[in-house]
């Protein structure tokens, strides 16, 4: 977070005061660092330089155009689970030929979109979806560039939400299944075999799943090549953790001294997908406080940012660090309090019984870490427009995604004519249709 200091008294982006932002642009609203991302992103490629692999930022974590084309001037590549985010990847800048196409569900029409692109290669997670991918291929004369996703049975050790590489969660092949499906696509003419895919899960603090992961994998590719499969490549995924609070983030250097010493030797090109790392503490959702409350035995901060904002404290019991915007100089001790927000859920909570300096109605916030999974999963819950994002680069700000419009929100749904509605067109209602 060393893009987001105190300076004069001020809680500062770079050098930009977040209370100017606040006054222009109202609350709440995400602020994102460029130096901070693109910081991150070299500390990251300065530690697997030497494995000269393809860094696919993981575009999940924040999809914002501008976070996507920051990481691309860099040199990023993407990781896409729809064909949404494929889009997006593609408009930002990201050339097709570093895109990886991951996700369990991917549809038709998304493999076709992704094949008309020319992306790298495509991450299949289930033998069923290596025959659509095969039909949809061969249905347009092409082969398809794919790695199996293997699921290596690895506890992640993070939260039970975010691991992926357990044998009971939903991901990847499982590791016994792989050399038959590894020959099933051998056997398909629209698919081209190019190597491993592996991720365990998200918000990875120790790094011995890692070392097991990639000891299964690079086990399995010699046993594949030795079979004569053309392994070319390991994705060897994402998901090393940041520090939300006090607790220290894993070491980047260790974790490519695992890749280096496990996984190089293998003789295949190496590919990571970092999401959260290049990203989570770039950003800061800043918000106002609207009412304190004293009730019997607990001190309420009501704030206007909510869950549909933030979710991650809803959904996984999240922390995230809570930062006066203006510098506290009182000298009385910091009170006990649950930041909460307006939506009328109970699961609407920041923090639970925080030690923060005495607040006041109008007085701002920052929930710290906010870069990662935190606009990019916002909605519309309680007809509330999500925050808008703003990124900062030195003394200079931009709007990168400006607050919705509520009216043309409620313009753009439809009373139907049974209700006394205006006629909807019919060129407009099968626009609905899948």
């Amino acid at each position: 977070m060393s893009a987001f200091a105190y300076r004069g008294g001020r809680l500062m982006a770079e050098d930009v005061p977040l209370s100017r932002l606040a006054a222009e642009i109202g609350t709440p609203f995400y602020c994102y660092s460029s130096s901070a991302i693109e910081a991150q992103y070299a500390a990251f490629a300065g530690a697997v330089a030497d494995l000269d692999p393809l860094i696919c930022y993981s575009v999940k974590a924040n999809g914002n155009q501008a976070v996507i084309a920051t990481l691309a001037r860099q040199g990023a590549g993407a990781d896409v689970v729809s064909g949404g985010e494929l889009k997006r990847a593609l408009a930002a800048g990201v050339p097709a030929g570093k895109i990886i196409f991951a996700g369990i569900g991917k549809t038709a029409g998304e493999m076709a979109a992704a094949l008309d692109a020319g992306i790298l290669q495509f991450n299949v997670e289930s033998a069923p979806e290596l025959e659509e991918l095969n039909r949809v291929a061969l249905s347009k004369g092409v082969r398809a560039p794919v790695a199996i996703r293997i699921n290596p049975d690895v506890d992640a050790l993070t939260h039970a939400k975010i691991a992926t590489g357990k044998a009971e969660n939903k991901f990847g092949i499982d590791l016994p299944h792989a050399p038959e499906v590894y020959a099933r696509a051998r056997s398909l003419s629209g698919i081209e075999i190019v190597g491993i895919a592996v991720h365990i899960g998200s918000q990875l603090a120790d790094l011995s799943p890692y070392r097991t992961a990639f000891t299964r994998v690079a086990d399995l590719a010699r046993a594949l090549k030795a079979q004569g499969h053309p392994i070319r490549r390991l994705a060897l995924g994402g998901g090393l953790g940041i520090g939300y609070g006090s607790e220290p983030a894993p070491s980047i250097a260790e974790y490519a001294s695992l890749a280096r010493s496990i996984a190089a030797p293998v003789g295949a090109a190496l590919a990571f997908e970092p999401g959260r790392l290049l990203v989570g503490n770039a950003g800061v959702l800043v918000t106002r406080i609207l009412y304190v409350k004293q009730g019997i035995t607990r001190r309420f901060v009501i704030v206007d940012a909510g869950m549909n904002d933030l979710l991650r404290p809803a959904l996984y019991d999240a922390f995230h660090a809570i930062m006066p915007v203006a510098q506290p100089v009182s000298a009385e001790p910091p009170q006990l309090v649950d930041v909460v927000g307006p939506i009328c859920e109970s699961a609407d909570v920041f923090a639970v019984q925080r030690p923060l300096p005495p607040l006041a109605a109008g007085d701002l916030l920052a929930i710290c870490s906010a870069g990662a999974y935190g606009a990019v999963m916002s909605s519309f819950y309680n007809a509330r427009p999500p925050a808008p994002e703003i990124m900062v680069r030195g003394s200079d700000h931009a709007i990168v995604r400006p607050r919705a419009d509520l009216d043309a929100i409620i313009a753009d749904e439809r009373i139907p004519g049974w209700l006394g509605g205006a006629p909807v067109a019919a060129s407009r209602a099968a626009g609905s249709k899948r």
